[in-house]
């Protein structure tokens, strides 16, 4: 009786540990399988995401309570160069895939670039158009003064096609580092026009007027975004990239004036 009393007990304490190792397994699958993510991640970011990103790296920080998502915008050609010198990024967005390609090309990437929307030119001019553009053959006259982006980044690569369908040399009177620079130049009224994207006019308001012409529909312009290969935070960069093809961020670029897949 003492034996079989002592095997009971036994028994029962074997099943409550393996009952308390069961949950303790479970509890350790519900930990790791919440993909609760943290720290600082880090985008690379065409200028003429500035507007959307911002918002959404907001977006992106609410969802993930813990992670800060700190933005180096710029040219896309002078962020693929920064990253093949080895500066600590996370993830890559270009607004041409010509420059992504650079960065593809020495192995800086951990996925397949994936486009995530397009855009297309449109002349920025002054409130009020105090040059009197009509359209793009006034790029071809003296009088007026132009701004383009430097020829190396992706509007200015852009503008270059788009001249070239139309049949028109171009006349600037400075090339801008990016976009943004660009569209600084009509703002501040210190050009008559420049050739932006169309998101750039629609994220400066009141600030300038924007003049469609049918070239813009021949060059169109699409962003892929990768993360990259040396991410010091490998978790969010993919997390940022799967966000970044949400519907929900599709509803932002889409209001911004982007083209979304």
């Amino acid at each position: 009786m003492q034996i079989l009393r002592a095997l009971g007990v036994a028994a029962a304490v074997l099943a409550v540990t393996a009952a308390a190792a069961g949950c303790g397994s479970d509890d350790s699958k519900a930990t790791s399988g919440t993909g609760e993510l943290s720290g600082t991640v880090t985008v690379f970011a065409a200028a003429s995401l500035t507007e959307t990103f911002t918002k959404l790296g907001h977006d992106f920080e609410a969802a993930h309570p813990g992670t800060k998502v700190v933005y180096s915008f710029g040219g896309s050609s002078a962020l693929a160069q920064q990253i093949q010198q080895g500066a600590p990024a996370d993830v890559f967005a270009s607004a041409a895939p010509s420059n992504m390609q650079q960065v593809v090309d020495t192995g800086d990437v951990t996925a397949h670039p994936e486009t995530f929307v397009s855009n297309r030119l449109e002349i920025a001019v002054p409130k009020g158009n105090p040059g009197k553009i009509a359209g793009l053959a006034d790029f071809g006259k003296p009088e007026p003064r132009i701004a383009l982006c430097a020829v190396q980044v992706p509007c200015g690569a852009a503008a270059e096609q788009v001249f070239k369908i139309s049949g028109i040399t171009p006349q600037p009177d400075t090339r801008e580092q990016d976009v943004k620079a660009a569209l600084t130049k009509v703002t501040l009224d210190e050009v008559d026009a420049a050739l932006v994207y169309r998101t750039d006019v629609q994220a400066a308001g009141d600030k300038v007027e924007g003049i469609d012409f049918p070239e813009s529909g021949k060059v169109i312009n699409t962003y892929p975004i990768a993360p990259l290969a040396k991410a010091p935070n490998a978790a969010a960069a993919a997390a940022f990239v799967e966000y970044i093809h949400s519907d929900q961020a599709k509803k932002v670029f889409a209001d911004a004036g982007f083209d979304t897949p």
